[in-house]
C-alpha cells in the first residue's frame, strides 16, 4: 500500500507547473482525465488487483517531466526532445522519494518502449527496457492513450480510430500490444459518457 497524500503529489506538481500557467492548464486536466479513467478501469476489473492509491498518484505524476522539454505549444520551455520527458520524470520522482511510482513516467509512452526500439531507432533515451511491468503501469499507459494534451477538450477521449492511427505508425506490433490491452481493460469505461467509438 502506498502512503502518499494528495497534498504531497500536488506539491510536486506545483513546483514545476505554476498555478494558472499554460502548462498547468494543460497538465492538470490531462492527468486528471487519465487518473479518472485508470480508477474506473480498476473498479470495473477488481480481479486485476490494481492498487487505487498507486493508480491515482502514478496517473497524476506520469507526465511530470514534460516541463523539461521543448514543447512551447503546451507551455513547456525546456531544451530536451519531448520523448525525454519519460526518463527525466522518473529521475525527478526518484529524487522526490517516490521510487515505486517513478518508473511509470518512462513506461507509459506509446505502449512502452523496448530496449530494441531504442537501439533500432536510435532514440535519445537511456538503454533500458521502458515497457509497463506492473498492472498499475499497464492501466495508466492504456488510459493515457485516449487523452491528448493538444486537444480542444482535454477531458474528452479520442475516438478509437485516432488512437489506432497514433499507435500504428510505430508498427503493427505496437497496435497488437494495444489490442491486448483493450481485451484486458475494455472500452466501456473509456466511452461511457460519450458516443460509441469510431472503429
Amino acid at each position: 500500500m502506498l502512503f502518499f497524500s494528495m497534498t504531497d503529489y500536488l506539491s510536486i506538481i506545483e513546483k514545476h507547473y505554476p498555478t494558472g500557467s499554460l502548462r498547468w492548464r494543460i497538465y492538470l486536466p490531462h492527468c486528471q482525465a487519465v487518473r479518472d479513467l485508470a480508477l474506473a478501469i480498476a473498479r470495473a476489473h477488481p480481479a486485476l488487483g490494481a492498487d487505487p492509491a498507486i493508480l491515482e498518484v502514478g496517473a497524476m505524476l506520469h507526465d511530470i517531466g514534460i516541463f523539461m522539454t521543448d514543447a512551447p505549444e503546451i507551455g513547456c520551455l525546456g531544451d530536451l526532445p519531448y520523448l525525454s520527458h519519460g526518463y527525466k520524470g522518473r529521475e525527478l520522482l526518484e529524487k522526490e522519494g517516490l521510487p515505486e511510482i517513478a518508473p511509470v513516467c518512462e513506461r507509459h509512452i506509446g505502449v512502452g518502449i523496448t530496449l530494441q526500439d531504442i537501439i533500432d531507432r536510435d532514440l535519445p533515451l537511456p538503454h533500458r527496457d521502458m515497457t509497463p511491468q506492473t498492472i498499475e503501469e499497464k492501466i495508466i499507459c492504456y488510459a493515457d492513450k485516449f487523452f491528448s494534451k493538444s486537444a480542444t477538450d482535454l477531458l474528452k477521449p479520442k475516438p478509437l480510430e485516432k488512437v489506432k492511427k497514433s499507435i500504428s505508425k510505430y508498427g503493427d506490433d505496437k497496435w497488437q500490444i494495444f489490442e491486448e490491452m483493450m481485451a484486458l481493460f475494455g472500452l466501456d469505461q473509456v466511452y461511457s459518457n460519450t458516443s460509441s467509438p469510431s472503429r
